[in-house]
């Protein structure tokens, strides 16, 4: 905790105007603050007309997360958007992802002690062993039909992910300042899904003239090269206590984090911030229509090439839907004016794109699809065109709205290790519903049963989101709520330019 002394010297800083982020800083040099890790990581280089960020920057750290993702979870994305992980049937994928977002839920939910405990850089690269793992699984499972290796798998990436996807989120939200969160959510989300795009041109390309049912072996191979790669690239991260911004100021953290202290910061997040519990609703939908769409749309009544398409146009509407939201959520209206507008948009495509969802799901039932007589579509076929553009909505609409989720919680605070655990909370309850949506299709519940709960669980979280984007989104966070949640002082995070600079011209 900060001594008596730091906080008499930090009181001496403070806010011109409190809803500007200008400070008055006693005695700052032109120097500004020490460094904190060595000097390369500090300068950007320039390679003719390319300035590339410093190594140390957030850009540049977003950029290395970015591709482990597009490495990991993109191949993971890519493999399930095929339908049953690419397999004929989709039982054991759904056992598999069952297991999975099980062990997902419980360790993604309080993956924030664990990444503020050991550090971003080392629950990133323990998080991404487990996607090696998980296709390398499906490889055995063409071979040996043993279903207890991808359910074992799935259990271990479900551990796993939840890690990669906590440390993900704190440095998503936490290393950009704050009027350019959107934008980096935005950048992101692009670059990951970039990886699905990618990884679906692997299936299109080897299945080009097939219309079989399963996936063969060299595409499962390609997918566990490239996650091998992902995990090893985790390891090229810095350490958040590293990371300075380009207005010279630093990431809000616990300097000496203990396990006790990061297990009562968990409830003390819950306490001092109980209005995210509000968010708690869309948390759990935003990975519950992945389900319906992959198996009960995309698999159901789709052959393999086609499929493969599909998810391309997919994943590349999801690049689209990111870059529109991300940078609307940057604009120069007032930061609570745009929660509300993100409101009414994702309230209007949520209408609009399940809306068009509802027709087309009146068209076939999950008995007439499994019939043995039954012929799936190809891109051939008369009338595909309809479909493959509702499945490139439902791609645009899941980029907006996982873009707006991160972008409201980024909005509640700057604070790293707050946001850990926001992020915890995310994974956590959103692999919840997951994990019963895979049940439920297991159990071949109706095909519209489940397109009803995706299109309800949707609008109704919105609703109850509405009161905290309303009251608890504000212009801006003062720095000196951030670091009330750490121990460290104003003085140790605080920009060393006298206003934080725009952040589109960062180097």
């Amino acid at each position: 905790m900060a001594t008596t002394t730091e906080k008499a010297e930090a009181s001496a800083i403070t806010r011109t105007d409190p809803q500007s982020p200008v400070y008055e800083v006693p005695n700052a040099g032109e120097a500004g603050q020490p460094l904190t890790g060595r000097a390369w990581m500090y300068r950007a280089r320039r390679f003719g007309p390319i300035t590339v960020p410093a190594y140390a920057s957030p850009p540049f750290q977003l950029g290395l997360v970015a591709f482990v993702c597009f490495l990991c979870p993109g191949m993971f994305n890519a493999v399930n958007g095929l339908g049953g992980g690419g397999q004929f049937s989709a039982t054991t994928s759904n056992n598999s992802n069952v297991a999975l977002y099980s062990t997902f839920s419980v360790v993604g939910f309080f993956a924030g002690t664990f990444a503020n405990r050991m550090g971003i850089k080392l629950t990133l690269s323990l998080g991404g062993v487990g996607y090696f793992i998980y296709i390398a699984s499906y490889l055995s499972y063409n071979h040996n039909q043993n279903a207890g290796f991808p359910i074992f798998a799935g259990a271990l990436l479900g551990v796993c992910a939840g890690l990669l996807w906590c440390a993900q989120g704190a440095i998503m939200m936490s290393y950009p300042p704050e009027a350019s969160k959107g934008r980096y959510i935005s950048w992101f989300w692009m670059i990951f899904n970039l990886g699905a795009v990618l990884g679906s041109l692997i299936p299109l390309g080897q299945n080009l003239h097939s219309s079989a049912g399963t996936v063969n072996d060299g595409t499962y191979i390609g997918f566990m090269v490239l996650t091998f790669i992902g995990a090893a690239l985790a390891w090229t991260l810095v350490d958040a206590r590293h990371v300075q911004r380009a207005d010279g100021s630093h990431v809000v953290l616990m300097k000496h984090p203990t396990w006790q202290s990061e297990l009562l910061g968990l409830y003390e997040t819950l306490r001092t911030d109980t209005w995210v519990i509000l968010l708690f609703p869309m948390f759990f939908a935003s990975n519950w229509f992945y389900t319906y769409q992959f198996n009960d749309v995309n698999l159901a009544k789709f052959n393999v090439r086609t499929r493969a398409l599909n998810g391309l146009l997919y994943w590349t509407s999801q690049i689209i839907g990111a870059y529109v939201f991300g940078y609307a959520l940057d604009s120069k209206v007032r930061r609570s004016i745009r929660a509300k507008g993100a409101w009414v948009a994702l309230f209007v495509i949520t209408m609009a794109v399940w809306g068009g969802g509802y027709a087309w799901q009146k068209q076939y039932t999950r008995a007439e699809v499994s019939a043995e007589d039954y012929v799936k579509m190809d891109w051939t076929t008369s009338g595909y065109a309809g479909p493959m553009f509702l499945y490139m909505f439902y791609g645009f609409y899941d980029a907006a709205w996982q873009t707006c989720v991160y972008w409201f919680m980024g909005a509640l605070t700057n604070n790293g290790r707050k946001l850990a655990n926001f992020a915890g909370f995310y994974k956590g309850i959103q692999s919840a519903g997951a994990a019963i949506m895979f049940r439920l299709d297991a159990l071949e519940t109706p095909y519209m049963n489940l397109f009803a709960s995706c299109w309800g669980l949707l609008a109704g979280s919105l609703v109850i989101a509405l009161p905290l984007i309303m009251l608890k989104v504000r212009d801006t966070v003062p720095l000196e709520e951030d670091v009330k949640f750490s121990d460290e002082t104003i003085e140790e995070v605080m920009p060393t330019l006298a206003r934080e600079p725009d952040d589109r011209k960062v180097s």
